[in-house]
C-alpha cells in the first residue's frame, strides 16, 4: 500500500496529530504569509503595528469623551478591546477560508488538513504580537500596576487558541463545502463587533441588556482584558467559555472525523 494511500485511511486522530506535530512545516508557511504580504515594503509587518497604533490613538480620546467616560480608564479598554477583536475577527474569517487558501497544496498530494488551520492560527499570532506590543506604552501612560492576576491570561490565551483551532476545523470544513457561509461569518462578525464590549464600558449597560455580556466572544474578551488591567475576570466568564470549549470542540471532531477525507474533492 502506497504512502498517501495508507495516509488516507489513517484514523482523524493520527491525521490531527501528524498536521499538529509538523511545527516546522505550517509555522514556515505563516511566517513566509506575513513575509510575502509586506514584500518590497520598506517597514515590513511594522506597517501592522502602526496602522493600529493609528486607530488606538485617533479613537481613544474621540469615543471617550462621546462615552464621558474618564480617558484613564477607557483608553487601556479600548486599546486591548481593538487589539483582541482583530486577533478574534482575523481568526475567524481566516479559518473560513483555510483550506481554499491552501488547496494547491491539498489538490498536490497528501497534507493532513489540521495542519493548514494551525498555519492560518500561526499566521495571525504574528500578528497580534505585532499589535499588543502597543499596549506597553498605554499602560505606562495611565500608570496600571500588574499584579499575580496578569497570570490568568495564560490561561485565557490557551482557551482562546483551542477554540481557534475546534472554530477552525469546522468553519474550514463547513465553509470549503458551502461557500456562502464565508460572506456569513463575516457579516456576522461585523454585527458582533457592536454586541461586544469592544469600544463601550460594559458597566454602562442598562437593565436586561447586560445578558450581552454573555456572549462567548464578550467572555472570551474579558477573560484576557481584565489581567492586564490589574483586575480578575468574573467567574462566569470561566464557566462561560468552558461550557462553550466543550461545545466546539466536540462539533469540530465530529465534522473533523466525517468529512476531512472530502475536503480535496469540495476545492
Amino acid at each position: 500500500m502506497s504512502q498517501s494511500h495508507s495516509n488516507l485511511h489513517r484514523s482523524a486522530w493520527s491525521d490531527w496529530w501528524e498536521g499538529t506535530r509538523r511545527t516546522d512545516i505550517w509555522w514556515t508557511l505563516a511566517w513566509f504569509d506575513i513575509v510575502l504580504r509586506y514584500r518590497r515594503s520598506m517597514l515590513g509587518p511594522i506597517w501592522l503595528t502602526l496602522s493600529m497604533g493609528a486607530m488606538i490613538a485617533g479613537m481613544g480620546p474621540l469615543y471617550s469623551s462621546l462615552f464621558g467616560a474618564d480617558i484613564t480608564k477607557f483608553f487601556p479598554h479600548l486599546a486591548l478591546g481593538l487589539i483582541f477583536w482583530s486577533f478574534f475577527s482575523s481568526m475567524v474569517t481566516d479559518s473560513c477560508n483555510a483550506f481554499i487558501a491552501s488547496g494547491n497544496y491539498l489538490k498536490q498530494g497528501y497534507f493532513p488538513i489540521s495542519l493548514f488551520v494551525w498555519r492560518a492560527m500561526g499566521r495571525n499570532v504574528i500578528q497580534f504580537l505585532h499589535h499588543i506590543v502597543l499596549y506597553v506604552p498605554v499602560a505606562l501612560w495611565v500608570g496600571i500596576s500588574l499584579n499575580a492576576s496578569a497570570f490568568l491570561v495564560i490561561p485565557g490565551f490557551l482557551l482562546l487558541m483551542i477554540n481557534a483551532h475546534a472554530l477552525g476545523l469546522a468553519l474550514g470544513l463547513v465553509c470549503t463545502r458551502f461557500r456562502d457561509v464565508t460572506q456569513i461569518v463575516t457579516s456576522v462578525m461585523q454585527m458582533l463587533m457592536f454586541l461586544t464590549p469592544v469600544f463601550w464600558l460594559p458597566e454602562t449597560l442598562p437593565g436586561r441588556a447586560k445578558y450581552l455580556l454573555y456572549n462567548p466572544l464578550a467572555q472570551m474578551l474579558e477573560v484576557l482584558r481584565a489581567p492586564l488591567m490589574g483586575g480578575v475576570p468574573d467567574a462566569h466568564n470561566w464557566w462561560g467559555l468552558a461550557g462553550w470549549t466543550a461545545v466546539s470542540l466536540v462539533v469540530s471532531c465530529l465534522l473533523f472525523a466525517r468529512y476531512r477525507r472530502r475536503v480535496v474533492y469540495w476545492l
